[in-house]
Protein backbone atom coordinates (compact mmCIF):
# COMPACT_ATOMS: atom_id res chain seq x y z
CA UNK A 1 0.00 0.00 0.00
CA UNK A 2 1.05 3.42 -1.20
CA UNK A 3 1.63 6.18 1.18
CA UNK A 4 -0.29 9.39 0.50
CA UNK A 5 2.10 12.56 0.84
CA UNK A 6 1.26 14.31 3.88
CA UNK A 7 -0.08 11.14 5.78
CA UNK A 8 1.40 11.07 9.31
CA UNK A 9 3.77 8.04 9.46
CA UNK A 10 4.47 5.27 12.40
CA UNK A 11 7.95 4.65 10.91
CA UNK A 12 10.19 3.62 7.98
CA UNK A 13 11.73 -0.07 7.91
CA UNK A 14 15.14 -0.93 6.44
CA UNK A 15 17.11 1.80 6.13
CA UNK A 16 20.83 2.38 6.66
CA UNK A 17 21.82 5.71 9.06
CA UNK A 18 24.47 7.89 7.44
CA UNK A 19 27.60 7.85 9.03
CA UNK A 20 26.78 4.21 10.37
CA UNK A 21 28.55 1.19 9.74
CA UNK A 22 27.91 -0.84 6.23
CA UNK A 23 24.95 -3.06 6.40
CA UNK A 24 23.80 -2.06 9.20
CA UNK A 25 20.21 -1.69 8.62
CA UNK A 26 17.38 -0.72 11.33
CA UNK A 27 13.36 0.23 11.29
CA UNK A 28 12.73 4.19 12.69
CA UNK A 29 9.38 4.44 14.87
CA UNK A 30 7.82 7.84 14.60
CA UNK A 31 5.25 9.39 17.44
CA UNK A 32 3.76 12.27 16.40
CA UNK A 33 6.41 14.73 15.39
CA UNK A 34 9.24 12.90 17.79
CA UNK A 35 11.49 10.12 16.33
CA UNK A 36 10.23 7.42 18.57
CA UNK A 37 12.79 4.90 18.46
CA UNK A 38 15.74 3.47 16.19
CA UNK A 39 15.81 -0.15 16.38
CA UNK A 40 17.68 -2.98 14.54
CA UNK A 41 15.96 -4.00 11.28
CA UNK A 42 13.71 -6.55 11.98
CA UNK A 43 12.44 -8.55 8.39
CA UNK A 44 8.96 -8.62 10.00
CA UNK A 45 8.48 -5.16 9.73
CA UNK A 46 8.96 -5.46 6.37
CA UNK A 47 4.89 -6.97 5.84
CA UNK A 48 3.78 -3.94 7.79
CA UNK A 49 5.38 -1.56 6.07
CA UNK A 50 3.93 -2.79 2.55
CA UNK A 51 0.42 -3.07 3.93
CA UNK A 52 0.37 -0.02 6.57
CA UNK A 53 -0.50 3.20 4.80
CA UNK A 54 2.05 4.62 7.82
CA UNK A 55 4.71 3.08 7.58
CA UNK A 56 7.45 2.84 4.50
CA UNK A 57 9.72 0.29 3.36
CA UNK A 58 13.02 2.22 2.06
CA UNK A 59 15.38 -0.49 1.58
CA UNK A 60 18.53 0.81 0.10
CA UNK A 61 17.62 4.25 1.56
CA UNK A 62 20.34 6.32 3.52
CA UNK A 63 18.50 8.88 6.12
CA UNK A 64 20.39 11.86 6.90
CA UNK A 65 18.37 14.94 8.94
CA UNK A 66 16.75 16.86 6.88
CA UNK A 67 18.34 19.61 5.48
CA UNK A 68 17.75 23.58 6.67
CA UNK A 69 18.56 26.57 4.49
CA UNK A 70 18.96 29.70 6.94
CA UNK A 71 19.52 31.88 3.75
CA UNK A 72 16.93 32.59 0.73
CA UNK A 73 15.61 34.99 -1.36
CA UNK A 74 11.60 33.18 -2.14
CA UNK A 75 10.62 36.40 -3.07
CA UNK A 76 12.82 36.63 -6.24
CA UNK A 77 12.79 32.74 -7.01
CA UNK A 78 12.30 31.65 -10.56
CA UNK A 79 12.47 35.61 -12.00
CA UNK A 80 15.91 35.40 -13.98
CA UNK A 81 14.19 35.06 -17.32
CA UNK A 82 11.41 37.87 -16.41
CA UNK A 83 14.25 40.17 -15.23
CA UNK A 84 16.74 39.71 -17.80
CA UNK A 85 19.68 40.94 -15.86
CA UNK A 86 23.19 41.42 -16.40
CA UNK A 87 25.93 38.75 -15.88
CA UNK A 88 27.21 38.43 -12.34
CA UNK A 89 27.46 41.60 -11.01
CA UNK A 90 25.69 42.59 -7.77
CA UNK A 91 25.30 46.00 -8.61
CA UNK A 92 24.01 44.99 -11.88
CA UNK A 93 21.79 42.39 -10.22
CA UNK A 94 20.06 45.01 -7.91
CA UNK A 95 19.93 47.61 -10.00
CA UNK A 96 17.63 44.99 -12.21
CA UNK A 97 15.67 43.89 -9.63
CA UNK A 98 14.48 47.15 -8.53
CA UNK A 99 14.03 48.05 -11.86
CA UNK A 100 11.52 44.75 -12.29
CA UNK A 101 9.88 44.92 -8.92
CA UNK A 102 7.47 47.63 -9.14
CA UNK A 103 5.47 45.15 -11.73
CA UNK A 104 5.34 42.43 -9.87
CA UNK A 105 2.29 41.73 -7.51
CA UNK A 106 1.49 40.13 -4.44
CA UNK A 107 0.26 37.21 -6.17
CA UNK A 108 2.93 36.57 -8.27
CA UNK A 109 5.21 36.46 -5.50
CA UNK A 110 3.35 34.30 -3.76
CA UNK A 111 3.50 31.85 -6.78
CA UNK A 112 7.11 31.94 -7.90
CA UNK A 113 8.06 31.67 -3.92
CA UNK A 114 5.24 28.74 -3.69
CA UNK A 115 7.34 26.47 -6.49
CA UNK A 116 10.62 27.43 -5.07
CA UNK A 117 8.96 26.43 -1.80
CA UNK A 118 7.78 23.18 -3.23
CA UNK A 119 11.16 22.49 -5.09
CA UNK A 120 13.41 23.19 -1.94
CA UNK A 121 11.17 20.63 0.05
CA UNK A 122 11.34 17.91 -2.61
CA UNK A 123 14.99 18.05 -2.17
CA UNK A 124 14.95 17.34 1.60
CA UNK A 125 14.89 21.13 3.31
CA UNK A 126 12.44 21.36 5.85
CA UNK A 127 12.65 24.92 7.18
CA UNK A 128 13.91 27.86 5.22
CA UNK A 129 14.52 31.36 6.60
CA UNK A 130 13.51 33.82 3.62
CA UNK A 131 14.29 37.42 3.15
CA UNK A 132 11.98 39.25 1.53
CA UNK A 133 12.35 42.80 -0.03
CA UNK A 134 10.11 45.68 2.06
CA UNK A 135 9.34 48.04 -0.66
CA UNK A 136 10.55 51.96 -0.32
CA UNK A 137 7.19 53.88 0.48
CA UNK A 138 5.90 56.80 2.15
CA UNK A 139 2.97 54.91 3.35
CA UNK A 140 3.68 52.28 6.07
CA UNK A 141 -0.10 50.89 6.29
CA UNK A 142 -0.46 47.13 6.48
CA UNK A 143 -2.24 47.59 2.97
CA UNK A 144 0.53 49.31 1.71
CA UNK A 145 2.38 47.97 -1.34
CA UNK A 146 5.81 48.29 0.54
CA UNK A 147 4.45 44.94 2.25
CA UNK A 148 3.26 42.89 -0.39
CA UNK A 149 6.59 40.55 -0.52
CA UNK A 150 5.91 40.09 3.01
CA UNK A 151 2.00 39.58 3.02
CA UNK A 152 2.56 36.82 -0.37
CA UNK A 153 5.30 35.26 2.38
CA UNK A 154 2.86 34.99 5.21
CA UNK A 155 0.27 33.12 2.86
CA UNK A 156 2.59 31.37 1.74
CA UNK A 157 4.16 30.15 5.68
CA UNK A 158 0.46 29.51 6.30
CA UNK A 159 0.07 27.24 3.84
CA UNK A 160 3.27 25.02 4.47
CA UNK A 161 2.99 24.82 8.20
CA UNK A 162 3.50 21.43 9.32
CA UNK A 163 5.38 20.64 6.04
CA UNK A 164 8.21 23.24 6.27
CA UNK A 165 8.90 26.04 8.65
CA UNK A 166 9.10 29.25 7.46
CA UNK A 167 11.00 32.19 8.92
CA UNK A 168 10.69 36.07 7.26
CA UNK A 169 12.82 38.28 7.01
CA UNK A 170 12.19 42.17 6.78
CA UNK A 171 14.69 43.15 3.77
CA UNK A 172 14.96 46.85 3.81
CA UNK A 173 16.88 47.80 0.74
CA UNK A 174 19.96 49.89 1.58
CA UNK A 175 18.93 52.16 -1.11
CA UNK A 176 15.99 53.06 1.16
CA UNK A 177 16.07 56.84 2.20
CA UNK A 178 17.29 56.81 6.15
CA UNK A 179 13.86 58.32 7.33
CA UNK A 180 12.05 55.53 5.85
CA UNK A 181 14.07 52.53 7.09
CA UNK A 182 12.79 52.20 10.87
CA UNK A 183 9.36 52.65 9.62
CA UNK A 184 8.96 50.49 7.06
CA UNK A 185 10.90 47.59 9.02
CA UNK A 186 8.56 48.22 11.77
CA UNK A 187 5.61 47.96 9.36
CA UNK A 188 7.03 45.01 8.22
CA UNK A 189 7.16 43.47 11.22
CA UNK A 190 3.48 44.25 11.78
CA UNK A 191 2.50 43.04 8.79
CA UNK A 192 3.95 39.49 9.90
CA UNK A 193 8.04 39.38 9.34
CA UNK A 194 9.73 37.73 12.15
CA UNK A 195 13.15 38.98 11.70
CA UNK A 196 15.00 42.12 10.90
CA UNK A 197 17.29 42.19 7.81
CA UNK A 198 18.90 44.31 5.60
CA UNK A 199 22.22 45.11 3.57
CA UNK A 200 23.62 47.69 5.70
CA UNK A 201 27.51 47.64 3.96
CA UNK A 202 25.87 48.76 0.77
CA UNK A 203 24.07 51.94 2.54
CA UNK A 204 25.55 55.54 2.38
CA UNK A 205 26.03 55.48 5.67
CA UNK A 206 26.85 51.54 6.74
CA UNK A 207 27.02 51.83 10.48
CA UNK A 208 24.14 54.29 10.60
CA UNK A 209 21.88 52.39 8.85
CA UNK A 210 23.33 48.91 10.83
CA UNK A 211 22.13 51.15 14.58
CA UNK A 212 19.04 51.61 12.79
CA UNK A 213 18.04 48.15 12.18
CA UNK A 214 19.46 46.73 15.25
CA UNK A 215 17.45 49.32 16.98
CA UNK A 216 14.04 48.01 15.74
CA UNK A 217 15.18 44.78 16.80
CA UNK A 218 15.83 45.66 19.63
CA UNK A 219 12.73 47.73 20.46
CA UNK A 220 10.13 44.87 19.33
CA UNK A 221 12.67 41.72 21.05
CA UNK A 222 13.08 39.82 17.63
CA UNK A 223 16.50 38.88 16.16
CA UNK A 224 18.43 39.96 12.92
CA UNK A 225 19.96 38.43 10.17
CA UNK A 226 21.59 40.89 8.32
CA UNK A 227 23.63 40.94 4.80
CA UNK A 228 27.01 41.43 6.34
CA UNK A 229 30.04 43.03 4.20
CA UNK A 230 29.26 41.09 0.65
CA UNK A 231 32.47 42.50 -0.56
CA UNK A 232 35.80 41.76 -1.38
CA UNK A 233 39.20 44.03 -0.48
CA UNK A 234 39.13 45.39 -4.13
CA UNK A 235 35.89 46.45 -4.54
CA UNK A 236 35.19 48.03 -1.10
CA UNK A 237 36.09 51.71 -1.79
CA UNK A 238 36.36 53.65 2.29
CA UNK A 239 33.08 51.56 2.92
CA UNK A 240 33.29 50.49 6.18
CA UNK A 241 33.05 47.25 7.71
CA UNK A 242 29.38 46.25 9.72
CA UNK A 243 30.63 43.03 11.17
CA UNK A 244 32.12 44.53 14.42
CA UNK A 245 29.39 47.19 15.07
CA UNK A 246 26.84 44.26 14.50
CA UNK A 247 28.57 42.23 17.28
CA UNK A 248 29.01 44.76 19.54
CA UNK A 249 25.75 45.74 19.50
CA UNK A 250 24.25 41.97 20.37
CA UNK A 251 26.69 40.56 22.18
CA UNK A 252 24.08 41.52 25.55
CA UNK A 253 21.40 40.16 23.49
CA UNK A 254 19.41 37.42 25.27
CA UNK A 255 20.89 34.00 24.31
CA UNK A 256 17.98 32.13 22.53
CA UNK A 257 17.89 35.40 20.08
CA UNK A 258 18.63 34.95 17.00
CA UNK A 259 21.64 36.38 15.40
CA UNK A 260 22.49 35.48 11.80
CA UNK A 261 24.86 37.39 9.60
CA UNK A 262 24.97 36.17 5.98
CA UNK A 263 27.40 36.40 2.92
CA UNK A 264 30.60 38.12 5.05
CA UNK A 265 32.62 37.91 1.72
CA UNK A 266 34.87 40.49 3.08
CA UNK A 267 36.57 38.04 5.58
CA UNK A 268 37.67 35.98 3.16
CA UNK A 269 40.36 38.66 2.51
CA UNK A 270 41.57 39.39 6.00
CA UNK A 271 45.03 38.61 7.01
CA UNK A 272 44.82 36.19 9.87
CA UNK A 273 45.53 38.65 12.94
CA UNK A 274 42.49 40.34 11.89
CA UNK A 275 39.90 37.61 10.79
CA UNK A 276 40.93 36.37 14.40
CA UNK A 277 39.88 39.58 15.81
CA UNK A 278 36.58 39.69 14.28
CA UNK A 279 36.04 35.27 14.46
CA UNK A 280 36.72 36.69 18.49
CA UNK A 281 34.36 39.38 18.07
CA UNK A 282 31.59 37.26 16.82
CA UNK A 283 31.73 34.19 18.54
CA UNK A 284 31.29 36.61 21.90
CA UNK A 285 28.57 38.37 20.44
CA UNK A 286 26.92 34.49 19.29
CA UNK A 287 26.66 35.37 16.15
CA UNK A 288 26.08 32.42 13.33
CA UNK A 289 28.04 33.17 10.01
CA UNK A 290 26.46 32.06 7.30
CA UNK A 291 28.21 31.24 3.89
CA UNK A 292 26.36 31.18 0.80
CA UNK A 293 28.50 29.72 -2.20
CA UNK A 294 27.04 29.45 -5.31
CA UNK A 295 25.90 33.27 -5.01
CA UNK A 296 28.77 34.51 -3.67
CA UNK A 297 31.10 32.38 -6.56
CA UNK A 298 28.98 33.93 -9.21
CA UNK A 299 28.61 37.23 -8.19
CA UNK A 300 32.17 38.17 -6.21
CA UNK A 301 35.61 38.24 -7.97
CA UNK A 302 34.43 38.22 -11.58
CA UNK A 303 35.93 41.53 -12.89
CA UNK A 304 39.66 40.25 -13.21
CA UNK A 305 40.69 44.43 -12.49
CA UNK A 306 43.55 42.98 -10.25
CA UNK A 307 44.48 40.19 -12.50
CA UNK A 308 43.00 37.84 -9.81
CA UNK A 309 39.85 35.81 -9.52
CA UNK A 310 38.74 35.58 -5.88
CA UNK A 311 36.46 33.61 -3.80
CA UNK A 312 33.91 35.52 -1.91
CA UNK A 313 33.05 32.87 0.30
CA UNK A 314 33.30 33.18 3.59
CA UNK A 315 36.08 31.40 5.50
CA UNK A 316 34.73 28.79 7.30
CA UNK A 317 37.37 26.67 8.42
CA UNK A 318 39.49 29.65 10.32
CA UNK A 319 36.08 30.77 11.50
CA UNK A 320 34.76 27.07 13.10
CA UNK A 321 38.41 26.47 14.32
CA UNK A 322 38.00 29.76 16.63
CA UNK A 323 35.16 28.83 17.50
CA UNK A 324 32.17 30.88 15.28
CA UNK A 325 29.07 28.70 14.86
CA UNK A 326 28.89 28.40 10.77
CA UNK A 327 26.52 27.27 8.36
CA UNK A 328 25.76 27.25 4.95
CA UNK A 329 22.65 28.37 2.63
CA UNK A 330 21.61 28.20 -1.26
CA UNK A 331 20.49 31.91 -1.08
CA UNK A 332 19.36 31.91 -4.98
CA UNK A 333 17.06 30.11 -7.40
CA UNK A 334 17.18 31.13 -10.64
CA UNK A 335 17.24 34.68 -10.05
CA UNK A 336 19.03 37.67 -10.89
CA UNK A 337 21.76 37.15 -8.05
CA UNK A 338 21.90 33.41 -9.64
CA UNK A 339 20.79 32.31 -12.70
CA UNK A 340 21.53 28.80 -12.14
CA UNK A 341 20.43 27.78 -8.08
CA UNK A 342 18.07 24.99 -7.92
CA UNK A 343 17.33 24.66 -4.78
CA UNK A 344 19.18 21.40 -4.09
CA UNK A 345 21.39 21.69 -0.45
CA UNK A 346 23.81 19.01 -2.05
CA UNK A 347 24.46 21.78 -4.66
CA UNK A 348 25.27 23.56 -1.87
CA UNK A 349 27.17 20.82 0.03
CA UNK A 350 29.37 20.09 -3.15
CA UNK A 351 30.23 23.48 -3.78
CA UNK A 352 31.69 23.50 -0.19
CA UNK A 353 33.84 20.88 -0.90
CA UNK A 354 35.22 22.12 -4.54
CA UNK A 355 35.21 25.61 -3.05
CA UNK A 356 35.46 26.15 0.28
CA UNK A 357 37.42 23.50 1.10
CA UNK A 358 35.25 21.62 3.50
CA UNK A 359 35.52 17.77 3.93
CA UNK A 360 32.17 15.96 3.12
CA UNK A 361 30.92 15.04 6.28
CA UNK A 362 31.70 19.02 7.30
CA UNK A 363 29.27 20.16 4.06
CA UNK A 364 26.77 17.95 4.98
CA UNK A 365 26.12 19.27 8.75
CA UNK A 366 26.87 23.19 7.62
CA UNK A 367 23.71 22.05 5.03
CA UNK A 368 21.62 19.95 8.11
CA UNK A 369 22.22 20.18 11.64
CA UNK A 370 24.86 23.41 12.01
CA UNK A 371 21.57 25.16 9.67
CA UNK A 372 18.89 24.11 11.51
CA UNK A 373 20.74 25.33 14.46
CA UNK A 374 21.28 28.68 13.01
CA UNK A 375 17.57 28.55 12.59
CA UNK A 376 17.04 28.24 16.56
CA UNK A 377 15.43 25.18 15.85
CA UNK A 378 15.63 22.35 18.07
CA UNK A 379 17.80 19.08 16.49
CA UNK A 380 16.17 17.12 14.17
CA UNK A 381 17.20 13.65 12.58
CA UNK A 382 17.25 10.49 13.36
CA UNK A 383 18.09 10.28 16.76
CA UNK A 384 14.76 9.38 19.60
CA UNK A 385 13.64 12.33 21.07
CA UNK A 386 14.82 14.47 18.08
CA UNK A 387 11.94 16.15 15.71
CA UNK A 388 11.23 13.84 13.20
CA UNK A 389 12.97 16.27 10.04
CA UNK A 390 14.28 13.07 7.99
CA UNK A 391 16.00 12.95 4.29
CA UNK A 392 16.16 9.70 3.22
CA UNK A 393 17.87 9.31 -0.16
CA UNK A 394 18.89 6.11 -2.26
CA UNK A 395 22.28 5.16 -1.94
CA UNK A 396 24.50 5.60 -5.13
CA UNK A 397 25.35 2.50 -7.67
CA UNK A 398 29.23 2.43 -6.82
CA UNK A 399 31.14 0.16 -5.72
CA UNK A 400 31.89 -0.34 -1.63
CA UNK A 401 29.93 1.63 0.93
CA UNK A 402 28.90 4.87 -0.42
CA UNK A 403 30.12 7.73 1.65
CA UNK A 404 29.03 11.21 1.99
CA UNK A 405 31.36 12.12 -1.09
CA UNK A 406 29.51 9.30 -2.94
CA UNK A 407 26.12 11.18 -2.10
CA UNK A 408 27.70 14.78 -2.66
CA UNK A 409 28.69 13.53 -6.27
CA UNK A 410 26.05 11.51 -7.47
CA UNK A 411 23.30 14.02 -5.68
CA UNK A 412 20.76 11.11 -6.25
CA UNK A 413 16.58 12.42 -7.56
CA UNK A 414 15.16 9.54 -5.39
CA UNK A 415 14.67 10.99 -1.98
CA UNK A 416 11.94 10.89 0.31
CA UNK A 417 11.47 13.55 2.89
CA UNK A 418 9.45 13.57 6.48
CA UNK A 419 8.63 16.91 8.20
CA UNK A 420 7.13 16.32 11.48
CA UNK A 421 6.62 13.02 11.24
CA UNK A 422 4.68 13.50 8.15
CA UNK A 423 5.34 12.21 4.31
CA UNK A 424 6.33 15.26 2.74
CA UNK A 425 7.69 14.61 -0.90
CA UNK A 426 8.69 11.70 -2.56
CA UNK A 427 10.62 11.53 -5.43
CA UNK A 428 11.35 8.49 -7.88
CA UNK A 429 13.35 8.36 -11.03
CA UNK A 430 13.50 5.73 -13.72
CA UNK A 431 15.89 5.31 -16.32
CA UNK A 432 15.70 3.15 -19.45
CA UNK A 433 19.00 1.99 -20.95
CA UNK A 434 19.66 -0.20 -24.32
CA UNK A 435 20.11 -4.05 -23.57
CA UNK A 436 23.77 -3.49 -23.86
CA UNK A 437 25.89 -7.44 -24.04
CA UNK A 438 29.38 -7.99 -22.86
CA UNK A 439 32.01 -7.67 -25.27
CA UNK A 440 34.80 -10.55 -25.59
Amino acid sequence: MSVIPGAQLHGIAGVHLYGAPAGRLVDITVDGTTVAGVLPHDPARVPAATSDENWLDLHGYTVFPAAADPHAHLDKALSHDLVNPPAGDLDGAIASWVKAADGFTEEDILDRARRAAWLMLAQGTTAVRTHVDVYPSDDSSLSSAAFRGIRALTRLQEELAGLMTLQIVALVPAHTPDDQVTALTGGALDAGADLVGGAPHLAGDPLAQTDALLDVAEARGVGCDLHTDEFLAGSSGDRALTVHRYAGRVIGWPADRIRGAGHCCRLSQMDASELADTASSLKDAGIHVIALPATNLYLQGGDGTQGLHERGIAPLTALRDHGVAVAAGGDNIRDPFNPTGRGDPLETASLLVTAAHQTPEQAIDLVTVDARTALGLPPAGPVPGQTADLLCIRAPDTPGHPTAATFLAAAPADRTVISGGRLAAQTTLTTHLPDLRPVG
